[in-house]
């Protein structure tokens, strides 16, 4: 009887073993093609020069912010929307039934007025009760929608649009006063081909913001915080900057995207009923133009920034995470038939390819790694050298493709204020091979529990507002 546990947890092993080899494998090719498209991209251009470039003809944006119980962030937030150096855009929020006074802040800090504006329910949504328009900011509307969730909110903010391109931006976030001409050049030199455009979000945790400004960027002062900035960083500009070169970006962040809204309104707008709406309508435009057979580009760039904050409590990073593979498996249960498939080129093969491996398999790969292959090693049912192995491969090249990351922020778009802070940061690359990162295969696990059972809410994320100080 032990004999056969002992060859079954072998070959178990092994394959878990194998699968780390293929995951981290796919992690260090994405940092080599992150590395050659930004020595090949070279300095971003200055704000002065795309203005000069860009401000009599780039075309009218609408900023679209969902906003549900954000009464602690939502001035501050618009603040910075209000800043921004655009020639033509409008801010619409999108009150999406908020519990708390987030409709009654807005309208004691802008001035608020009732308007009768002409729609299309072009995409579907929950019913509008008010639309609303500032008296001193003429370029802020808001409408005022029973709940239904952000993608739902998110239509109701593109059927009131009538800018060609929108632009997501979550209500926790703030955008750096350049990050629309930045994120419009795509669409300024390809304007037939490009139909959406992402761009980097990072940690304001820590970082002064006053007025919706930045005005001192520093690193967070928690934990939790400091291991989310290291992330973010690979996320963003190893992983999608990677795929933006081969044109299978998946997902473009909730936070902050740029697209089109006739593209976006051909495939129906924002599916409801996902908490992962980021992510599948990037692959719903993906799988469309495909299947028509149409010359398109989705790109990501690293230069315009959107800073937000981040969960500082284990209890609202687990549920965010959750909620993460939760919308992640929606999106593959949707698209799946992509995954590997030849028809869908690169996009089916690479890109869907990637988030079959790494997010479908990949918790339940680390999860089966980080719990079972210990109690195996030390109760004799597994070779120690198994354990071991396992051990260098996924802290050892985990370690290394965060410091690679760190060293491309540092080498390419230097946004880490002081060396001391750099320092700082490769510790953390260190430290979150210790526990964090099986934390959260554990809370990936989760959503996989909570996709199966067709369970879990949005969940709340707690605002702490930002630092004026």
């Amino acid at each position: 009887m032990m004999e056969s546990v002992f060859i079954v947890a072998k070959y178990v092993g092994l394959v878990v073993i194998f699968a780390g080899v293929v995951q981290y494998t796919n992690y260090f090719i994405q940092l080599l093609l992150a590395a050659f498209q930004l020595a090949k991209s070279g300095r971003a251009a200055k704000v002065d020069a795309l203005w000069r470039r860009y401000s009599d003809s780039a075309p009218p944006i609408a900023i679209l912010v969902p906003a549900y119980n954000e009464e602690k962030t939502i001035v501050e937030s618009l603040s910075s929307l209000m800043a921004i150096q655009y020639p033509n855009y409008e801010v619409i929020i999108i009150n999406d039934g908020s519990s708390d006074a987030t409709l009654e802040v807005l309208k004691d800090a802008f001035n608020l007025v009732e308007t009768s504006r002409l729609y299309s329910p072009l995409a579907p949504h929950q019913p509008i009760k008010t639309i609303y328009r500032s008296q001193h900011q003429k370029r802020l509307v808001v409408i005022d929608k029973a709940n239904g969730g952000k993608a739902d909110a998110l239509n109701a903010g593109i059927n009131v649009s009538r800018a060609p391109l929108f632009c997501c931006v979550d209500a926790d976030s703030v955008l750096e006063p350049d990050a629309l001409l930045r994120t419009v050049k795509p669409f300024m030199e390809d304007p037939e081909r490009t139909i959406a455009v992402g761009g980097t979000v990072r940690i304001a945790n820590g970082s002064v913001i006053r007025n919706g400004q930045i005005l001192k960027v520093q690193l967070p002062k928690k934990m939790l915080p400091l291991l989310q900035t290291v992330e973010y960083l690979r996320a963003f500009l190893m992983t999608r900057i990677a795929w933006s070169r081969l044109n299978t970006v998946l997902i473009i962040s909730g936070a902050f995207g740029l697209f089109r809204r006739d593209a976006v309104l051909k495939v129906g707008g924002y599916s409801l009923g996902t908490v992962g709406e980021d992510m599948e309508l990037v692959v719903k435009l993906h799988r469309t133009l495909i299947e028509q057979k149409q010359d398109y580009r989705i790109r990501f760039i690293p230069e315009p920034v959107c800073w937000t904050e981040a969960p500082e409590t284990l209890s609202v990073l687990r549920n965010q995470r959750a909620r993460w593979q939760r919308g992640t498996l929606e999106t593959f249960e949707r698209h799946g038939m992509m995954a590997l498939n030849p028809r869908y080129g690169l996009v089916g093969v690479l890109g869907f390819g990637n988030v079959l491996i790494t997010d479908v398999i990949g918790p339940i790969v680390d999860a089966i790694g980080f719990i079972l292959f210990p109690i195996l090693a030390f109760t004799g049912s597994l070779p120690f050298d198994y354990f071991l192995a396992y051990i260098a491969v996924t802290s050892g090249f985990g370690l290394a493709i965060s410091v690679g990351s760190l060293a491309l922020e540092e080498a390419q778009l230097r946004r880490v204020p002081k060396a001391s802070d750099l320092a700082l940061l490769t510790a953390i690359c260190v430290l979150e091979n210790l526990g964090y990162r099986q934390l959260n295969s554990l809370w990936r696990v989760q959503g996989w529990v909570q996709y199966l059972k067709r369970s879990g809410s949005w969940g709340v994320m707690t605002r702490k507002g930002f630092t004026a100080s």
